[in-house]
């Protein structure tokens, strides 16, 4: 039954991609064990390849074979139709896991004490996605966050120092607006970049809960969601003349070119403005949703999660490599390289663009990605970005209700 809701869910049919190659063979001609490690980030392959290399010295009887395709969502999801799944998984802790862990093939973790070093509040948030199984089918490896990217010398130019309240950051934005200068350099021609405010706001005002309580017709948009729409039509007064008409890679471009004081972008932004522009000092602040210091958190998630196949053949073979992925020094290797954060306690991203999260992190004063439990198929950035440009709150929040219930009522 599951087979079915999931290929009908994504449009998928068995059969629609070549996969030929893909499932690895346990064993090689040369009498390793060979596993697949499958990964939907192209970003992090030299980082892996790193990894893998120093593992398998240290493990000359495993073979580790990286496969990390164009598009790996969609493939991920026809080889799971077609019953042809990799041994090991590195993928992100979104919506998508939680699907694919709700669909029972993911090995439980829960008693398996690969878990004893991960911030409790990241394996929370896993849990919250697979809502429909017991245990803990994932081990948060890596994670983002979205973050308030600032000028250093635009900021002291104002006389302005970083914000931790609603109030005040509204007070600098028009600061800024009123000399000038471009307060927030948006680029909503890319919709899912709307999606970092939305989030940010979302998730200190609603929380992660809003989600099962929906699913449970026990909220809604059009009653709960109210400040949310507001406090994002507010943000918007302070974009540019064309917050439209400029995509992520533009405004990666522009905010290395000195335009605009702060950036609402994730943390995986700065490397690419850093490329741009090495000389460019930058900041990062949580974005303060309220006037309660002590209730704006940091909206982070699982950017990375290790995982493996619930019916692997070499199961102590794939828990030592992920025992090794899960040594400081290898998680340290990977945050450093890929200017990530974390899952695990005591290890520090220790970059000093980051030094103004760095105490949400510390105090695990973090809330998830709301989006990542809404279902996939009502398409949210969409929705956000058509609000932001109609700005008819009443009409959105009617529609984001009517777009999930239709979802919810398929199955």
């Amino acid at each position: 039954m599951w087979r079915k809701r999931f290929a009908a869910s994504f449009g998928l049919a068995a059969g629609t991609f070549l996969l030929a190659g893909c499932q690895a063979e346990n064993a090689s001609s040369d009498g390793k064990i060979k596993l697949e490690l499958f990964s939907n980030k192209a970003e992090n392959v030299g980082t892996f390849e790193g990894l893998i290399t120093e593992f398998e010295k240290e493990n000359p009887a495993i073979d580790i074979q990286l496969n990390a395709p164009p598009e790996a969502e969609t493939v991920l999801k026809t080889r799971l139709v077609k019953e042809d799944m990799p041994d090991l998984l590195a993928i992100g802790g979104n919506g998508s896991y939680g699907e694919l862990a709700n669909a029972g093939i993911f090995y439980d973790f829960s008693k398996s004490g690969l878990l004893d070093q991960v911030k409790p509040s990241y394996t929370e948030m896993i849990d919250e996605l697979a809502n429909e199984k017991e245990g803990t089918y994932g081990i948060p490896f890596a994670t983002n966050a979205n973050v308030v990217i600032y000028n250093k010398a635009k900021l002291k130019e104002y006389g302005l120092t970083p914000p931790n309240i609603w109030s005040d950051f509204i007070g600098q934005l028009e600061t800024v607006k009123k000399a000038g200068d471009v307060p927030i350099y948006f680029t909503l021609k890319d919709a899912w970049t709307g999606m970092i405010p939305w989030n940010s706001v979302a998730g200190n005002l609603q929380g992660e809960n809003f989600a099962e309580k929906k699913r449970n017709d026990k909220a809604s948009f059009t009653e709960d969601y109210n400040d949310v729409a507001d406090k994002m039509l507010t943000l918007l007064q302070y974009g540019h003349q064309n917050n439209y008409g400029y995509g992520y890679a533009d405004g990666n471009k522009a905010f290395a070119n000195g335009e605009g004081v702060f950036y609402l972008q994730g943390n995986w932004a700065i490397p690419e403005i850093q490329k741009l522009n090495p000389d460019l000092e930058m900041g990062v602040f949580p974005l303060p949703v309220t006037d309660d210091p002590k209730k704006n958190n940091l909206v982070s998630g699982v950017d990375v999660l290790l995982t493996m196949n619930k019916e692997i053949e070499h199961e102590e073979e794939a828990k030592k490599f992920l025992a090794f992925m899960l040594e400081k020094e290898n998680s340290k290797r990977y945050i450093d390289e890929q200017k990530a954060f974390s899952a695990l306690e005591d290890v520090i991203q220790e970059d000093p663009v980051m030094q103004g999260i760095q105490e949400s992190f510390e105090k695990e004063q973090l809330t998830g990605f709301p989006d990542h439990a809404y279902p996939r198929a009502i398409r949210a950035e969409g929705l956000i970005q058509e609000f932001l440009i109609r700005k008819d709150k009443e009409a959105f929040l009617r529609k984001m209700d009517r777009e999930w219930d239709k979802v919810q009522n398929r199955y």
